[in-house]
């Protein structure tokens, strides 16, 4: 299985906050269209394009040992995809409630994520569970 290091991870995860910040104090829009320009480049190259991970290699000499799978990086990513278009879809559509709901909700995973809590990972272990025809609850 391919693994990739948590310093580009986390690097990512630090991209999505800074700019859903930033995109909440200036033009959500535009902000927001840079941020799903970088994360659908990602998630098309197999994170190859992130400008997060590229920045992070330049800057990061810290070879660390921590990885996660890339399958669960890659889930995690189409989830903030998702989120971040149905974010501009709202502001584009005038729903400014619901575009600043969707820009919080990945905001708060993304915040989660650094602090140590993946929520992506929560919902991918359900996603499996009710793939194989197990209850989510049970192990």
């Amino acid at each position: 299985m391919r693994e990739v290091p948590m310093r580009y991870v986390k690097a990512n995860q630090a991209g999505i906050v800074l700019f859903v910040i930033l995109s909440l104090i200036w033009n959500q829009a535009l902000v927001l269209s840079a941020l799903w320009i970088v994360q659908a480049a990602g998630v098309a190259t197999g994170g190859r394009l992130n400008a997060f991970v590229l920045l992070a290699k330049l800057l990061i000499k810290d070879k660390g040992t921590e990885t996660q799978a890339a399958e669960l990086q890659r889930f995690n990513n189409v989830l903030a995809v998702i989120f971040l278009t149905l974010a501009l879809a709202s502001a584009t559509l005038g729903w400014q409630i619901a575009a600043y709901a969707f820009s919080a909700m990945l905001l708060l995973a993304a915040s989660a994520a650094l602090l140590g809590y993946c929520i992506g990972c929560t919902v991918y272990f359900w996603y499996k569970q009710l793939r194989s025809g197990r209850k989510a609850g049970r192990i």
